[in-house]
């Protein structure tokens, strides 16, 4: 997990390089729902001037990472590259596609493995059953709120006390759907809970619909490494069938990517 003091330092550092911070905040400001926007949509969402986002853009697309056509700008196929270049690194992903994929076998449901990055997960493995359960697509590189996931939750459970503490206390209750936890008194008992029993099911808190099961993935060390879930339409699996059926089937794929973590 990154060391926050060690990032809080940083900024305030003379070796902290803002205009690289700035270009990769225009990167990511793209997403599925602004995959084409305008120089002034890009300086409102990243909230920095038009000049400097304008200087931006035009080095990114300078450099091939963003196409423009005329007044709009949108992120070209280079930036796959970037993304690319972390899976290529991540050991062993091969490996944790391969037990994901017979968990689907085996289920009929979506399975995914994640890290927690801020206080986002971000999905860097998944295999897909037919049946799509969000209004939005997953794949690797998604990003979802780490509070109101089943693998956020079950990688939030197991951080350092200290460190939970100063998510739990900066973290922002946003509901989602009727269902979303907003006091931070709950939240801190379900974190306490998720601890002990070493898995989470997050009931229609991200989604309406939406029923997952997560439990953490750690080294043989048992160093933590990140999360894996099968996630469901609470309509079609009932909360007994996550946990009675499902669950050891989990606990066995979480068991086998562990063996590869020396």
């Amino acid at each position: 997990m990154d060391n926050e003091q060690d990032k809080k330092i940083l900024f305030d550092s003379p070796d902290f390089v803002a205009s690289l911070a700035g270009g990769l905040s225009v990167l990511l400001t793209f997403d599925e729902n602004h995959s084409v926007m305008t120089l002034s949509e890009v300086a409102e969402r990243t909230k920095m001037g038009r000049a400097k986002a304008r200087r931006y853009l035009l080095t990114l697309h300078a450099l091939g990472y963003v196409h423009k056509n005329k007044r709009q700008f949108s992120l070209s196929p280079k930036t796959l590259s970037l993304g690319a270049s972390y899976l290529n690194s991540v050991h062993h992903h091969d490996i944790i596609q391969f037990y994901l994929e017979r968990v689907t076998e085996k289920t009929g449901e979506s399975c995914s493995f994640g890290v927690l990055n801020g206080d986002e997960v971000v999905y860097i493995a998944r295999s897909a059953a037919e049946h799509r359960l969000l209004s939005i697509t997953l794949s690797i590189g998604t990003r979802l709120p780490a509070v109101y996931t089943s693998m956020g939750r079950a990688i939030l459970a197991n951080l350092p006390s200290n460190q939970l503490e100063n998510y739990i206390d900066k973290v922002e209750l946003t509901p989602h759907t009727p269902y979303s936890i907003t006091d931070r008194k709950q939240f801190r008992q379900m974190l306490r809970q998720v601890k002990e029993q070493q898995y989470v099911v997050v009931d229609q808190e991200l989604d309406t619909g939406l029923r997952s099961l997560a439990l953490p993935v750690y080294k043989s060390n048992n160093e933590l490494i990140g999360a894996i879930n099968i996630s469901t339409n609470a309509m079609r699996i009932s909360n007994e069938v996550l946990i009675g059926e499902f669950l050891p089937i989990l606990h066995d794929c979480a068991a086998k990517i562990q063996t590869y973590y020396i």
